[in-house]
């Protein structure tokens, strides 16, 4: 309630632990602004996408707890609005709370009981902080406990980003990378092993296993999905769902499913969705494993685009506009050393995440907010990389033929074709000299009498190589 004896802007509000000073018009309530005082750490705050996914499950449980019978109609349907507008993202700027705060969560769910209580009070033509007629515990948190509450948000919300966000940028990169395949599918080149140059194979091909790895990934990220939706919700303080009505999980889950558009389920046990984060470490890993897949390709295509004159050069880097502060004209992958960077974050994320994973004691893990902001930054960071990757980077990389036929032409290893004929040690024999004399491996065979040039010119085709099952003299 307001009282005459609070500072101009601020109100007083009451509640079973006394009276609290409050910003007027911020819609949190005191233990909000107790944590604000209690949690003085750091500036890190909990993502939207979180609190939106808050609201979600706030509308969802006051549905169910309408369809069974917990709440009145004239409360449930303020807090239902109130809940749907959060969701929205109205009241994103009235969750302060930063990310270091109680491990259950207990702090943001309250956070977001407050807000709901409040609107859902303003709606009834009430001011903030009457906490009447809806409570924030009594009300809007009812049938819940932020010990079940929040993991289920923590689910949702990782569900809701990886279908949306991530998947859809996953999709977009292995077309763009499948799209290079087939453009480049008849382009020679030097592979390269230890950093060393190897047989000839395709462009298209090295895309292709770019391509393949995403695609993977892209599967690992969906066989989370049947564990990331069995929600804990309904197990309230400890696993066994003191407080709240039979079949409170089954209402809850068909309420949440028809707003997310999702097939969420009641966990079989609610004890391991509280106690344990195991589907999220696991869905961290599988973003662990992405980060070193976008790694492993964004530096093999800065080396392959390096130069543009003493570099490798076979790939010609689309220009971004960016440049050196010093070198006029100089242009860098900028794009592949962003990602890169993202890539080092979130397998540093991974290390936290799982940390926390493990932080489970008894019936209750202590790290949640910690991992889910971890979780669900890799998540952005991998979906927002993973995107631009694909749409100005790589969607406009050509190749340079002319550098590239000539390192096939000169290529020593070439004459790995001929080890069928003349024996690995006679090969051996040849680029040796091929790399004394600074010759091609052809003109060193056939100037010392190892072969012909029209079999070593049968024989040694760099195109059939790439294809080892077309080139002739293969013994597959």
């Amino acid at each position: 309630m307001t009282s005459p004896a609070s500072k101009p802007g601020y109100r007083l509000e009451s509640d079973a632990f006394g009276t609290v000073e409050i910003p007027a018009d911020r819609y949190w309530g005191g233990q909000t602004q107790r944590a604000l005082e209690v949690f003085a750490i750091g500036d890190e705050r909990l993502p939207s996408c979180l609190i939106h996914a808050t609201g979600l499950q706030k509308l969802a449980a006051v549905r169910a707890n309408l369809r069974l019978g917990q709440i009145a109609p004239e409360l449930a349907d303020p807090i239902a609005q109130a809940a749907a507008e959060m969701r929205e993202g109205r009241f994103d700027a009235h969750f302060p709370l930063p990310v270091w705060q109680t491990g259950s969560g207990t702090q943001t769910n309250m956070n977001a009981n407050e807000v709901i209580a409040n609107r859902a009070n303003e709606l009834l033509g009430h001011g903030l902080g009457t906490r009447s007629p809806v409570h924030p515990n009594d009300h809007v948190n009812r049938s819940q406990s932020s010990n079940d509450s929040f993991p289920t948000v923590m689910q949702i919300a990782t569900a809701i980003e990886l279908r949306d966000r991530l998947l859809p940028a996953l999709e977009t990169l292995r077309d763009t990378l499948a799209g290079k395949a087939a453009a480049f599918a008849d382009v020679v080149k030097i592979g390269r092993t230890h950093l060393m140059d190897a047989v000839p194979m395709t462009v298209g091909q090295a895309f292709d296993a770019f391509a393949r790895q995403i695609e993977a990934g892209t599967a690992r990220f969906l066989g989370t999905r049947p564990r990331l939706l069995s929600l804990p919700q309904g197990g309230t303080a400890i696993g066994t769902g003191l407080n709240a009505p039979p079949g409170f999980d089954a209402m809850f889950c068909d309420e949440a499913a028809r707003l997310a558009d999702l097939p969420f389920r009641p966990a079989p046990s609610k004890f391991e969705g509280m106690g344990a984060h195991d589907v999220l470490v696991e869905v961290s890993g599988h973003l662990n494993v992405l980060a070193v897949s976008l790694l492993k390709i964004a530096n093999d295509l800065r080396w392959l685009g390096s130069g543009p004159r003493c570099g490798l050069g076979e790939l010609v880097i689309l220009d971004d506009g960016l440049s050196s502060s010093i070198m006029p004209g100089k242009r860098n992958p900028t794009i592949a050393e962003a990602v890169a960077q993202t890539a080092f974050q979130v397998i540093g994320s991974h290390a936290v995440v799982t940390a926390a994973g493990a932080s489970g004691a008894f019936e209750l893990n202590v790290a949640k907010p910690v991992l889910i902001y971890n979780l669900l930054q890799a998540i952005r960071l991998m979906s927002d990389a993973t995107r631009v990757l694909a749409t100005r980077f790589i969607a406009g990389i050509e190749v340079d033929h002319a550098r590239l036929a000539a390192n096939v032409q000169s290529a020593l290893l070439l004459a790995t074709a001929l080890n069928p004929v003349l024996g690995y040690d006679r090969v051996a024999e040849i680029t040796r000299i091929a790399m004394r004399e600074g010759v091609t491996p052809r003109q060193a065979a056939v100037s010392y009498g190892f072969i012909s040039e029209a079999d070593y010119d049968v024989l040694v085709d760099a195109a059939a190589m790439a294809s080892p099952a077309l080139a002739p003299g293969t013994t597959r």
